[in-house]
């Protein structure tokens, strides 16, 4: 449909969100170049065997952790699969869509909580080595993390990728008296195979761009990635020419990782609520049951053992005394209000941008304008650059003119707010494509347009999905650590930072009771937009 309005206002929104992202991440590149410009000789000489060995350690942890990860969950999803309808299914998947709604920072002192050198499992595993658990910081703690997150994603996308066999196939295999080996060789496996390229790289970007858990569980200069090296050449070492060719490489990494999953159609942003299907399959076996109630059950340990160990842990902190403490209140304040304005800033923009697509495409005569195409895959290419990258090169563009931490609040809110925008568009966009294509025809008849149009069209079908992407833009925000760790200070703390402060200074049980309370917070809007979501879907 061709509108005919030249100044839609639609489009004029859509035009300042993709200039304000466009400005976010290009003054990231332009503090690295003009830090590059001024010691261009620090930067080459900053490819060193330390840089070589970081970039090795973050590929060869993000490879350990995609098998780790995808190679269960293909059984994992398969034994669920078969067995379509047993007491306490539904519950399980829920559990397995938790981890998403968990801050890393709050996973991994659940994984330390169960697994360090005073983990609840220390004197076992003492037991089975023969001496003192030394703990499970370095890779071992790093993969364990990365599993307790991608496991479960990785199982819920592969049991979707089965839901989508014909029920016809089915039919059929049932009418041949087809057993469990065709059945997986012929139907199963062929499904699991096309989705298997796409699930992994997806698993694999989200594996090499992880900063918080290689911060929490590396344990020192060995386990280190690209993301945490550039925090540590900024906030300890002030290297800024390190800085910039760390941060040249990670992004040069990432950007090859976001193309080759282009290619293979992954979703890059993820689901918390993937839809399941749920169908009747072959009827398993005896021997068959038992291994995959074996299967089911080990996962939903593996992944229920360090959420319960949050929630014991927290219990055991004295709870009263954080809540009374100055420090506390005052991060959670701070981390309420910026993730709020993050949160409604990340709407904005993500709306501003649906809205500007719809407009374009529909008075498109010909190939799509590149503003088109950027308010269309615009917001998914911020996945390409990393918090922590945007904010080094924010950091190092700001120190000679200003004081840097004096626009922290303004950086962490910008920064969470377009990282949360993929995310945000994904619940928006069907439920604002649905109303323009009941209403698009009769508002051009009216000439309604602008904020009355929002007001009396939009708003009312919109609702919904707009508290669906604030909340879970919320969450995210909250238990954000990547800028708040460049640009955090005593003056500026939230509850992630003040959380990694404490767990510096050993102070765990503060640590424990911090994590709780995040982790429900962040959990409670994850479920709230869940069920903004599901009634939308309704």
């Amino acid at each position: 449909m061709h509108t005919g309005h030249r100044r839609d206002p639609r489009v004029s929104a859509g035009t300042i969100a993709v200039a304000a992202v466009a400005l976010l991440v290009g003054g990231a590149f332009a503090g690295l170049i003009v830090e590059g410009a001024r010691d261009p000789s620090g930067a080459a000489s900053a490819f060193d065997s330390y840089l070589f060995r970081v970039a090795r350690f973050t590929l060869w942890q993000a490879l350990l952790s995609t098998l780790l990860s995808v190679v269960p969950a293909l059984f994992v999803a398969r034994a669920l699969s078969r067995h379509p309808r047993f007491f306490g299914r539904g519950l399980i998947l829920q559990l397995f869509a938790v981890p998403l709604a968990l801050p890393a920072i709050v996973a991994a002192l659940g994984i330390l909580a169960l697994y360090g050198r005073a983990g609840y499992f220390a004197g076992v595993l003492s037991a089975i080595g023969g001496q003192g658990w030394p703990g499970i910081y370095g890779l071992s703690g790093i993969l364990v993390a990365h599993v307790f997150f991608n496991l479960p994603l990785a199982t819920r996308l592969f049991l979707e990728a089965l839901g989508t066999v014909p029920a016809d196939q089915w039919r059929l295999a049932s009418q041949l008296g087809m057993g469990a080996r065709p059945a997986f060789r012929l139907i199963e496996w062929p499904t699991l195979r096309a989705a298997l390229p796409g699930v992994a790289g997806l698993v694999f970007m989200l594996c090499i761009t992880s900063f918080t858990i290689v911060l929490t569980l590396g344990g020192g200069p060995r386990a280190t990635t690209l993301e945490v090296a550039i925090y540590q050449a900024l906030r300890f070492d002030f290297d800024p020419a390190r800085a910039v060719t760390l941060t040249v490489l990670q992004i040069a990494l990432t950007f090859v990782v976001v193309l080759a999953l282009m290619r293979l159609g992954a979703n890059t942003v993820g689901d918390a609520n993937l839809p399941v299907a749920s169908r009747r399959y072959l009827s398993a076996g005896a021997a068959e049951t038992v291994l995959n109630a074996a299967l089911i059950m080990l996962a939903l340990l593996f992944v229920a053992g360090p959420m319960a160990a949050t929630v014991t842990s927290g219990l055991g902190a004295d709870l009263g005394r954080l809540a009374g403490e100055s420090a506390v209140r005052q991060a959670t304040l701070t981390s309420a209000v910026l993730a709020l304005l993050a949160a409604l800033l990340s709407v904005a923009l993500s709306l501003s941008l649906v809205m500007a697509r719809r407009a374009l495409a529909l008075r498109r005569v010909g190939a799509r304008t590149l503003l088109e195409y950027a308010t269309d895959t615009g917001a998914g290419f911020v996945l390409v650059v990393p918090p922590v990258v945007i904010g080094a090169g924010w950091f190092l563009l700001l120190r000679s003119v200003s004081d840097v931490f004096a626009i922290a609040p303004v950086m962490v809110v910008a920064v969470n707010a377009v990282m949360a925008m993929p995310f945000a568009i994904r619940a928006i966009r069907p439920g604002y494509d649905a109303a323009s294509e009941r209403h698009e025809r009769l508002c051009l008849l009216l000439g309604i347009s602008g904020w009355n149009r929002f007001r009396l069209v939009d708003w009312p079908s919109l609702r919904r999905p707009l508290a669906t992407g604030f909340a879970f833009a919320m969450a995210l925000s909250l238990g954000d650590l990547g800028v708040i760790a460049l640009f955090g200070s005593d003056s500026l703390q939230t509850l992630p930072y003040l959380l990694l402060a404490r767990m510096g200074s050993y102070r765990t049980m503060d640590a424990a009771g911090l994590a709780l309370l995040l982790g429900l917070v962040c959990l409670a809007l994850v479920l709230a937009a869940d069920w903004l979501g599901r009634g939308e879907r309704s």
